[in-house]
């Protein structure tokens, strides 16, 4: 049975946490930041990043040792790869899955060793849509055959993602519904694997962000046409992940804060949301990414082009953001915590530059934090 932490609880934990970040003298990044019970020693999270490397949907060895360096080089919140809620609902036959317990079991193994190392757990969940059934990049990234161990994929609407991918098949009111109760049972499989925030995907063109853009969504029913249509799906995925996940962890979702497509989803569709999302109680951050529905997109890239969504968000709709996209330096990172732009930073390139970032950029801007004993001797650049 799950124990519930009352609303005075929570309050008390934030406020004890305001206090500490008051007389905190390290540098912005480096001091903690709560999410209803869960504190993070730091505000550094490692991003969920594809390692297109499991067999049948289970994490294994380099699973392992992925996020476990990651913990050690002094994250306060390492997050896995996207881990889908059906096999048709991964993007290459060698993703992740949590559709049964074999899965969920060996994940355990991997939130305890990132618990140890004082880090916190987080899982994201999804479900590829129309994007799903293709090869891993390093061989090719190209749709799959039936006979190269593909399927047809599913979505809102029966729009390819592009040029020689498959129509996928649209979901009906049915489909929708098996699909939510996936998203939830698989949150109830990452709780009893140990881990301590759920963050649902609905982001670079995957089903969720799908239903939520009128470019891939062409429904008539009650899921497609207006906005509160195209944001249903979410809102009811959001309903049955929290049935399914304590009231004292966070829930985070990862929005594409805009398509970069005229007449595509965009920043005020995501403010809208935003504020609906933090009306409802029921999230307590908004992951701040862009891009990833159409091969038509034109992103103008460069160090923290994604950060003024994180900020924009952060602002008018009152809720908690995290900043990512090509934030490599400690300084940049600094700069946007302390200017109160995001309350986290989410990193993936830096990461798999560095598993070590944190202890480096501590190094960097001065801050005074514990090295892993073990690794103590190193801790001269």
């Amino acid at each position: 049975m799950d124990i519930k932490t009352p609303p005075s609880a929570q309050a008390a934990g934030r406020e004890s946490e305001r206090k500490l970040f008051q007389r905190d003298p390290n540098p912005h990044i480096f001091r903690p930041v709560t999410f209803r019970s869960v504190m993070a020693r730091n505000r550094i999270m490692v991003s969920p990043m594809c390692q297109y490397s499991a067999t049948d949907g289970v994490p294994n060895d380099w699973h392992f040792q992925h996020l476990a360096c990651r913990a050690v080089g002094g994250a306060g919140i390492v997050f896995t790869e996207v881990v889908h809620v059906e096999p048709r609902g991964r993007i290459t036959p060698h993703c992740l899955g949590l559709w049964n317990d074999e899965q969920r079991d060996a994940f355990a193994r991997i939130t305890r060793f990132i618990k140890a190392q004082g880090a916190v757990a987080g899982m994201q969940i999804g479900h590829a849509g129309r994007k799903g059934s293709t090869a891993r990049p390093w061989d090719g990234g190209k749709p799959l055959a039936r006979e190269q161990g593909g399927w047809q994929p599913i979505a809102p609407s029966p729009i390819p993602f592009n040029e020689g991918y498959p129509v996928p098949a649209e979901m009906d009111a049915a489909a929708i519904a098996r699909t939510v109760e996936m998203f939830a049972a698989s949150a109830r499989r990452a709780r009893e694997a140990g881990f301590d925030v759920v963050e649902i995907h609905a982001a670079h063109g995957y089903l969720i962000h799908e239903f939520l853009s009128p470019l891939s969504n062409r429904r008539s029913d009650r899921y497609g046409g207006s906005f509160q249509n195209r944001i249903r799906f979410l809102l009811e995925t959001v309903e049955a992940v929290r049935s399914e996940w304590p009231e004292e962890k966070p829930i985070f979702v990862r929005i594409s804060s805009t398509d970069w497509i005229e007449g595509g989803w965009d920043l005020e569709a995501s403010v809208g949301l935003a504020q609906i999302l933090k009306a409802g109680g029921k999230v307590d951050l908004m992951d701040c990414s862009s891009g990833g529905l159409s091969p038509q997109q034109k992103i103008p890239t460069h160090p923290g082009y994604q950060v003024p969504f994180a900020a924009a968000i952060r602002s008018r709709a009152g809720i908690a953001t995290g900043a990512i996209g090509l934030i490599s330096s400690a300084e940049m990172a600094e700069g946007i915590i302390g200017n109160g732009q995001a309350d986290i930073i989410i990193m993936a390139r830096a990461f798999l530059n560095d598993p070590y970032w944190p202890l480096h950029a501590a190094k960097a801007l001065k801050a005074k934090i514990p090295w892993p004993p073990q690794y103590e001797r190193g801790d001269i650049f």
